[in-house]
């Protein structure tokens, strides 16, 4: 089992936590991280974009010239698609983006990323995370004690000091461990988790 140092928010070291193997000691499944991130980006698309066909559009009802003897082509209506102002062929229309992924490859592809950071010794572990009141200045000492700027935190539950305190500065997030994913994990360079969340994410992903 890796073991890493406990700190408080003082970065005074206060004891050792052992992290599951089955968690933390993951192999590097890059394949599965590229799968899961897809699968979450595509399910956060709105899928909103719209375009009108031809019977959409505004006009066109009456016929733009007689059939025969003007020596065009014949022509129905000016809201055809080769016209200025038709409609779009083939446009796309509101839709979902979301595509199926099993539980199974998520839970894995999680575990990866958490190892990931483990062996690149950029987890940090607090005994507790709390904040007296909302204070930005607060949150940007805690970063700069341990010399980092990027960072996702993960408290056991919702914190809304801790959260609000850190929601203006750049490259940080807050997340409950009920909301840990890939994505989030990947794209904040530290990983600081608190002793209770892990007991939480251990719960959530042991086998």
């Amino acid at each position: 089992m890796p073991t890493v140092e406990v700190f408080n928010m003082n970065r005074e070291k206060v004891s050792e936590i052992e992290l599951p193997d089955d968690i933390f000691s993951e192999p590097r499944y890059d394949r599965l991280l590229h799968e899961v991130v897809r699968y979450q980006r595509a399910k956060a698309r709105q899928g909103t974009h719209a375009t009108k066909n031809r019977s959409a559009v505004s006009g066109g009802g009456k016929k733009p010239y007689r059939q025969k003897g003007t020596g065009r082509a014949r022509q129905g209506t000016t809201r055809a698609p080769h016209y200025r102002g038709g409609g779009v062929v083939f446009g796309p229309h509101p839709r979902s983006h979301a595509f199926k992924l099993p539980k199974k490859v998520r839970a894995n592809a999680l575990r990866s990323a958490l190892s990931r950071r483990v062996v690149q010794s950029r987890l940090f572990v607090l005994d507790a995370l709390e904040l007296p009141g909302i204070k930005t200045r607060q949150m940007a000492d805690l970063l700069g004690r341990f010399g980092i700027e990027s960072a996702l935190f993960v408290l056991p539950d919702r914190n809304a000091n801790v959260e609000l305190s850190a929601r203006n500065i750049p490259n940080v997030t807050v997340l409950p461990s009920v909301g840990l994913n890939v994505y989030d994990v990947l794209r904040h360079r530290n990983l600081v988790l608190t002793v209770p969340a892990v007991q939480k994410i251990r719960e959530r992903l042991a086998r």
